[in-house]
């Protein structure tokens, strides 16, 4: 495979598990408590550092490779748990950010018909 794409990597994926009879543990359940634990150890090596260290995490080559390496775990289960739910995770993004353009306009813009709840929740990020 010379080009990453989403499909690619998911057979990849599902290929790495059927070779090793993986398939029979990976419900949806459990691809989603492996991504949570996958996210809290992101999640820990931030824990404890200020807004400036966090933004120079990727400076420190050991820091990074952890980082990077946590990343990776985290997206490979949610693209394994997509795949198992059979969603397309490119196309759920893109509805996604859609739903949260017409949903928190740019200051000074006013959504179209929206209700006074709808603009009270407007400036609450998903």
């Amino acid at each position: 495979m010379n080009e990453l794409d989403v499909a690619g990597l998911q057979r990849r994926l599902a290929d790495f598990a059927a070779a090793r009879d993986w398939q029979q543990y990976h419900t949806p359940k459990n691809l989603v408590a492996a991504l949570s634990v996958e996210a809290s150890e992101l999640v820990e090596i931030f824990q404890w550092l200020t807004p400036e260290e966090s933004a120079r995490v990727m400076d420190d080559a050991d820091t990074a490779h952890r980082v990077t390496d946590e990343v990776a775990d985290v997206l490979a289960y949610l693209l394994q748990l997509c795949e198992v739910l059979g969603i397309d995770a490119l196309a759920a993004l893109d509805a996604k950010i859609d739903r949260n353009e017409r949903r928190f306009p740019p200051p000074g813009e006013t959504g179209a018909g929206e209700t006074g709840a709808e603009r009270e929740g407007r400036n609450r990020p998903q």
